[in-house]
């Protein structure tokens, strides 16, 4: 009788192929980089966009309101993160960043302190226009001055407040004295515009030459006089990440929620006008 014949080694070799090919279709994958039903590699994903840290924001002193109600609201929306806000004069702020103030996100009230930095290059990338603010006068409630136009400001005996002339608010102030060849003169020049506003609500100046954000800002405390000669110096306001900033990625998003439409649903609800 005839014993049957052995398998060959290449059928051996391939029926041990095929074993080996259907154990591993049908077992699980595993290691940090594999995905487990719909949501593994998803997940990993979200984790590694989540925000965190601590963010650093200098901004002008007029976007105080509007800025502290986006910090709120940037905070709410990424857990884990914290927006650490200064405010003052744009031209202090500019001088902080130069000397090495650990800022991330610089929003100034004009063009020319943003692009003090700009041109020292100390910025990442470049900056974006995000809105506009003109002039108004401020005044105590019951107008004791009888101020009805900025003409009236320089009324013998009326005590009148303005920003410095390297602040952006004083710089648009010096453009309508120009414009209308009315020659201010101060008793005081303050470095912010909040602090002009603070002469005139604590009733230390008959008027101030503030932003019409700052009197919508003030409420009853003050009055608010328009005039149309505001229109000669209309500030646009920047906002960039600083170059030596230590979380870009947090930066970059805080810009974008200020550049976009939440930020200036914010910005338009105060006064400002929007990009």
């Amino acid at each position: 009788m005839r014993l049957p014949h052995k398998p060959s080694a290449l059928v051996v070799a391939a029926l041990l192929a095929a074993g080996l090919s259907a154990c591993a279709a049908g077992a699980p994958a595993s290691g940090p980089g594999a995905a487990s039903g719909t949501g593994g590699s998803a997940s990993s994903a979200g984790e590694a966009a989540k925000l965190s840290g601590t963010l650093t924001v200098f901004a002008a002193a007029s976007l105080k309101s509007t800025f502290t109600k986006l910090a709120a609201e940037f905070e709410a929306a990424n857990p884990g993160t914290k927006v650490a806000l200064s405010f003052a004069g744009s031209s202090d702020l500019v001088t902080q960043i130069s000397q090495g103030a650990p800022a991330d996100v610089f929003a100034s009230a004009d063009v020319k302190n943003m692009a003090k930095l700009a041109d020292a290059g100390l910025l990442d990338g470049t900056a974006t226009n995000f809105a506009t603010n003109v002039l108004a006068i401020a005044v105590p409630p019951a107008n004791p001055a009888s101020i009805a136009s900025f003409a009236d400001l320089a009324r013998p005996g009326v005590r009148v407040v303005v920003c410095a002339g390297q602040v952006p608010c004083g710089a648009a102030t010096a453009a309508v004295e120009k414009a209308t060849g009315v020659t201010l003169n101060p008793v005081s020049e303050e470095s912010s515009v909040t602090d002009v506003l603070g002469k005139v609500t604590s009733g230390e100046a008959d008027a101030g030459v503030v932003y019409v954000t700052d009197v919508r800002t003030a409420g009853e405390k003050v009055k608010g006089i328009p005039f149309a000669e505001a229109d000669q110096a209309v500030n646009t306001y920047p906002i960039a990440t600083v170059g030596s900033s230590k979380n870009k990625e947090l930066a970059a998003a805080f810009v974008a929620l200020v550049t976009g439409a939440e930020g200036k649903k914010v910005l338009g609800d105060a006064g400002f006008g929007t990009q």
